[in-house]
């Protein structure tokens, strides 16, 4: 996690830009990003996971069973009604992570525990408010607002390192023969990845999972199949399968290049 950065701040910026681009589009627009969606829909989904993490934040949830028992908010019927909710919600979210100490511990998704915390969830928020932004904007019709470099850079990582990379216990990571090499043009980052299979059963029952994803290595520096590179704010919306400014160039192995594209056109689930 970057340190330097203020998750606080671009939270704030990104979701007040998400409020301004979503009310200028109509109800029932289709969002080209999300298919199936709505403006509503994308409404009703920021609104509450901005309530729900809010929520964890001021409740100092920090157990399975804590979060199971917070109950669901009901949704509005109407688009008044969900502008309402999210104006009062996105608030509670960034007063609620500004209050507490960001090395708090809280629930968290994530496999990797040194991310259960009121920091995390502070970055976390930051880049969906972002990625959301975007969508409503498209869905408005309406320019993009500009993306700062630094928080693209940090969300290009942990798309990598976590909506990608994260392997829970209950199954196994085989890395497989393919390599890729993500490059930041105007930042000069660099992230090398693994491409292989997670596998298991979820606790929770279900299918099992049978899904295609990474895992960053710690050296940046050595052969890979395939190199993706762009400007931080194109291979973080390229990452998040979202329309980009400026073309992201590849080069190298066509087999490692679909190897990638079946972690990434997969999605985030």
């Amino acid at each position: 996690m970057t340190d330097e950065l203020n998750y606080l701040e671009h939270l704030a910026r990104e979701s007040v830009r998400f409020s301004d681009a979503i009310r200028l589009a109509a109800p029932d627009a289709p969002v080209p990003t999300c298919p199936g969606w709505q403006t509503d829909d994308l409404l009703w989904h920021l609104g509450e996971v901005q309530w729900f993490w809010g929520s964890i934040i001021s409740e100092d949830l920090r157990t399975v069973q804590q979060i199971e028992d917070l109950p669901d908010p009901e949704r509005p019927t109407d688009h008044t009604g969900l502008l309402r909710f999210f104006d009062r919600w996105s608030p509670h979210l960034a007063e609620s992570a500004a209050a507490a100490d960001p090395s708090e511990p809280r629930w968290m998704w994530v496999p990797d525990e040194s991310l259960h915390t009121v920091g995390y969830i502070r970055r976390r928020q930051a880049h969906e408010a972002l990625i959301h932004r975007i969508d409503a904007e498209l869905t408005a019709g309406t320019d993009r607002a500009p993306i700062d470099t630094e928080l693209a850079a940090d969300g290009v990582d942990e798309v990598l390192r976590v909506m990608y990379g994260g392997h829970p216990a209950w199954g196994t990571f085989t890395v497989g023969e393919h390599t890729a090499r993500f490059r930041a043009t105007d930042t000069e980052q660099e992230w090398v990845v693994s491409v292989g299979r997670f596998t298991g059963m979820p606790p929770w029952g279900g299918e099992p999972v049978n899904d295609h994803r990474f895992q960053c290595a710690a050296d940046s520096t050595g052969p890979v199949g395939v190199t993706i590179s762009g400007k931080a704010t194109d291979l973080d919306l390229w990452l998040w399968r979202r329309p980009t400014s400026e073309e992201v160039e590849t080069e190298g192995d066509s087999a490692a290049l679909a190897a990638v594209h079946a972690v990434v056109d997969r999605g985030v689930s």
